[in-house]
């Protein structure tokens, strides 16, 4: 299932190639048909990511909720714009730290979403320079980009634009020069500004979109007060938004917290912690396209770990392999229906 980052990197190719243009939009499978009838024509205001759901709003006060679950993704064709190539996106960032990749909004909830971001960071600087990356397609060309959990770009040189849609397309959104088409969301809705707030309010803070003080407030509260395992605790998007089963266990590895300790005994410090590590990750995520959460790469490490999962994780898909600090192997176990890995060692 696409993480958070992924979805904030979604909703910034919408700001690049999207947001102010009038949009052609459709039902190609026809089961949103009486949606993209509604979206049709009119223009698009701005994008928006809160943590695995994106908020597309167009005039009239019409918006576009899209939650892509496990199987959904998105296709961009056409011009695309990409990160670099001179075209804004909407909202803005000020960083505060430059070093550990943390950063803060310039305001409230949604009305201030970064969809941008500027971080000078290594791994960045090595991501742009990863030739599978979406930051190598450059400067505006016809190009193909694929973004739900895992984002491939190449180059589509051939054919007419737009070219027929292939599959179960659920939307497709169309413009002069990029179209988008959506394929197996768990949701996709039009939306009124009062049920965009009333969906809002039912999610946990997220890094990139609320104050980082008040956030990590509402988490640490949040979290203190619940019997239910941190394991758990981190997956529920109604605590924390936008974390998901690699973070859940990177985050908790990174932190030496064992997954089955009720959230009320972790510490003040611990609870705070995993929320200050999980913006410094998100950050990274976001500008990167990639789950880095192993720290302290030199330049080749970073290297291996953009282009390969084996490298790029602590504990994340690693059963029966050594941990890579004290040598147990790590420990794979179902919870509430999720993969759930750890070190045994490390961790309890």
């Amino acid at each position: 299932m696409p993480e958070g980052h992924s979805v904030h990197r979604i909703a910034r190719q919408f700001g690049r190639n999207f947001v102010g243009e009038v949009v052609r939009a459709s039902s190609p499978q026809g089961r949103f048909a009486d949606g993209a009838a509604r979206l049709d024509g009119l223009r698009m205001l701005d994008a928006r990511a809160v943590g695995k759901q994106m908020f597309l709003e167009f005039e009239d006060h019409v918006w576009l909720r899209v939650h892509l679950g496990m199987y959904g993704a998105w296709d961009f064709a056409g011009d695309i714009v990409t990160e670099g190539s001179g075209r804004a996106s909407t909202g803005d960032w000020n960083r505060d730290t430059i070093g550990d990749a943390t950063f803060r909004s310039a305001g409230g909830r949604m009305g201030q979403t970064n969809q941008r971001g500027t971080v000078l960071d290594p791994v960045v600087e090595t991501a742009r320079e990863h030739e599978d990356s979406p930051w190598s397609i450059g400067a505006p060309r016809r190009s193909r980009l694929r973004m739900a959990e895992q984002e491939r770009a190449v180059e589509d040189d051939a054919g007419d634009f737009p070219a027929e849609p292939v599959g179960q397309v659920r939307v497709r959104l169309l413009t002069d020069r990029v179209v988008a088409d959506l394929r197996g969301p768990t949701a996709c809705e039009v939306q009124d500004p009062a049920q965009v707030d009333a969906q809002i309010a039912k999610l946990g803070p997220d890094p990139l979109v609320d104050d980082l003080d008040e956030g990590e407030r509402r988490f640490v509260e949040t979290v203190r007060k619940k019997a239910t395992p941190i394991g758990l605790l981190l997956m529920d998007q109604a605590v924390v938004s936008g974390i998901g089963n690699v973070y859940r266990a990177e985050l908790l590895f990174r932190a030496r917290i064992d997954p089955h300790r009720p959230g009320r005994t972790l510490s003040g410090e611990e609870a705070r912690g995993l929320w200050r590590d999980w913006v410094h990750l998100l950050a990274i995520g976001v500008e990167t396209g990639q789950m880095l959460t192993m720290d302290d790469l030199d330049e080749e490490g970073y290297r291996r770990a953009l282009a390969n999962r084996a490298d790029r994780h602590w504990v994340y898909h690693r059963t029966g392999e050594p941990c890579r600090v004290c040598g147990t192997p790590i420990v794979m176990e179902l919870a509430a229906g999720r993969k759930l890995y750890y070190c045994p060692t490390d961790q309890v």
